[in-house]
C-alpha cells in the first residue's frame, strides 16, 4: 500500500482551498500584466490615470490570495452557513450544468445572427428550463419580456449598442 501517495492525496483534499488561492493569484498576475500594457495619454492631467484601478485590483487579488493561503495553511476552513442545506455527499447534477452551458453557448453563437432580443430569450428560457421550470406558456413569455427589456435598457437608455437582428426596425 502506498501510504505516501495516500497521505499526500489526503493533505491536498484537506487543503483544497489552496486551489482558489492559486486561481486568485493567477488572476491577479493577469490583471497586473494587462494593466501594464494600457496605453497612457501624455496629455493626461493629474496623478490618477487609466492604469490606477487595474493595478489596485490586481494587487488586491494577490493580497487576498496570500491571506487566504496563510489561513488555509494554518488550519482555517470555510464552514457552512447555519441555513445552508446542501448535501456535500450528493453527486453533481451534470445535466443542469450541461443545459446551462448549452443555453449560454447558444446565446454566444446566435447573438450576432438573430440579435440580442431573440438570443437573450433563448438564454433566459434555457436557463429557466435547466433550473427546473417547465411552464410552456409562462417561461417563454417572461423570457421574451426580460430579453426585450434588457435590450431596450442597454441599447436605448445606456447607449451600449447590442445587435438587434431582425427586430432592429421594430424596437
Amino acid at each position: 500500500m502506498n501510504t505516501t501517495g495516500t497521505s499526500r492525496r489526503q493533505w491536498l483534499k484537506d487543503h483544497s482551498e489552496l486551489g482558489i488561492c492559486v486561481l486568485l493569484a493567477a488572476l491577479g498576475v493577469v490583471v497586473l500584466v494587462d494593466a501594464a500594457t494600457i496605453a497612457t495619454d501624455f496629455t493626461q492631467r493629474g496623478p490618477i490615470g487609466p492604469k490606477t484601478v487595474p493595478f489596485l485590483v490586481g494587487g488586491l487579488l494577490l493580497v487576498v490570495a496570500a491571506l487566504l493561503a496563510r489561513d488555509v495553511l494554518r488550519g482555517g476552513r470555510g464552514s457552512a452557513e447555519a441555513g445552508e442545506d446542501v448535501d456535500l455527499d450528493a453527486p453533481s447534477d451534470w445535466r443542469t450544468v450541461l443545459l446551462l452551458t448549452a443555453a449560454f453557448l447558444a446565446n454566444a453563437v446566435l447573438i450576432n445572427i438573430i440579435g440580442f432580443p431573440l438570443s437573450g430569450m433563448i438564454l433566459f428560457w434555457g436557463s429557466a428550463y435547466a433550473l427546473g421550470s417547465r411552464n410552456p406558456v409562462r417561461d417563454p413569455l417572461i423570457s421574451a419580456v426580460l430579453s426585450v427589456a434588457t435590450y431596450v435598457v442597454f441599447d436605448q437608455l445606456l447607449g451600449v449598442p447590442l445587435p438587434g437582428g431582425p427586430l432592429m426596425g421594430v424596437l
